[in-house]
């Protein structure tokens, strides 16, 4: 593999020494971005896209190309893994993500088979492969997958949910239920990640969309708890390099120390919780990534700029700040001001690694 030219993100997950804060956006490669949906447009559909891996590598790098970003992340879905356990994965337009088959019961989950990620996923794999080849070296390639709680809601809901009743009901009901779900998607996760590693990807992020949804005890039980499991279970040396790991639990400010513990290297932040503050609470045993509020993006450049100036501001001088937005960047920006948000990061968080 080609030598890393920018490692500054890896270093600053792992709170060593760089010049700049590195800055990635979450759904850097997506629909913000025309030629993103001209080469969708050529795929077909969602799913096609993500199964094509020249395809999936080109809309990767596409945010590389406009953007001095110091990352690349994986285009793929969270959704795969009950994709290849038999869910039947689909996208309806304007609807989001459903599924064919739903699991409500313990026959449902007793049913469900635990993926071999390197052949149930390997359009995923062959994507990771591609990607980490064209990069050749250019910036760090990022794997990733949901968390289990996360995945769990969208199998157990069928899609997307405003009030996760048949999961939460699952989860009073038959807790025991839940928790034999959230075992085998904790194997998954953690085999399709290293896959992911070994396949090539420099670093990982797990996302838990959903874990903010749930009362302090139930987060501990039935999302970070698996999360833990997972974290526990990763490659996290490879090729010679530390593979570091975020988690990122929207929503999840109020137990940031308690996360801190987990064994990740950092911590997404979203923009619901002030840097400063979340940096005094975690110290120096974690790095956190964050945390602009993505529609800050859609203020006229001036306001981006003192946006971005005041969290780096807050964070301060010292190692160990990734610099993004707290949740995925919008479909609505304008590419324009995503520039002028990348590019202020660099400019502006120079004075604090002096």
């Amino acid at each position: 593999m080609a030598e890393l030219k920018n490692d500054r993100f890896l270093r600053a997950l792992l709170r060593q020494p760089v010049d700049v804060t590195p800055v990635w956006m979450m759904r850097q490669a997506g629909r913000y971005l025309p030629e993103y949906k001209a080469t969708r447009a050529q795929a077909g559909d969602f799913m096609s896209l993500c199964k094509n891996a020249e395809l999936a590598c080109e809309v990767t790098l596409q945010p590389l190309e406009r953007y001095d970003l110091d990352a690349a992340i994986l285009f793929s879905d969270i959704l795969t893994i009950p994709d290849a356990m038999g869910l039947g994965l689909y996208f309806e337009t304007g609807e989001g993500p459903r599924f064919r088959k739903i699991i409500r019961t313990e026959a449902d989950v007793a049913a469900l088979p635990v993926p071999d990620a390197a052949r149930d996923l390997d359009y995923v794999m062959n994507a990771v492969k591609t990607i980490r080849s064209a990069l050749n070296g250019r910036v760090p390639l990022i794997g990733f997958s949901g968390s289990p709680w996360t995945l769990a809601t969208y199998m157990v809901e069928g899609g997307s949910s405003k009030d996760f009743r048949h999961i939460k009901q699952m989860m009073y009901a038959t807790p025991e239920v839940l928790h034999q779900l959230l075992d085998k998607l904790a194997q998954s996760v953690t085999d399709y990640l290293n896959e992911q590693i070994r396949c090539g990807a420099q670093a990982v992020q797990i996302f838990d969309t959903w874990g903010g949804v749930l009362s302090p005890q139930m987060y501990m039980e039935f999302s970070l708890r698996y999360m833990r499991q997972i974290v526990s279970g990763l490659i996290r040396e490879h090729d010679g390099r530390q593979v570091p790991v975020i988690l990122f639990t929207k929503n999840g400010g109020q137990w940031l120390e308690t996360l801190a513990e987990a064994g990740a290297d950092a911590l997404g932040l979203d923009w619901t919780t002030n840097i400063d503050d979340a940096r005094r609470r975690v110290g120096h045993k974690v790095a956190l990534q964050g945390n602009m509020d993505p529609s800050v993006l859609y203020a006229p450049p001036a306001r981006i700029r003192a946006e971005v100036a005041d969290i780096l501001e807050r964070f301060g001088p010292g190692e160990g700040h990734v610099f993004n937005l707290g949740h995925g960047i919008h479909q609505f920006v304008d590419p324009e001001s995503a520039g002028v948000f990348v590019d202020a990061v660099h400019e502006l968080s120079a004075k604090y690694h002096q």
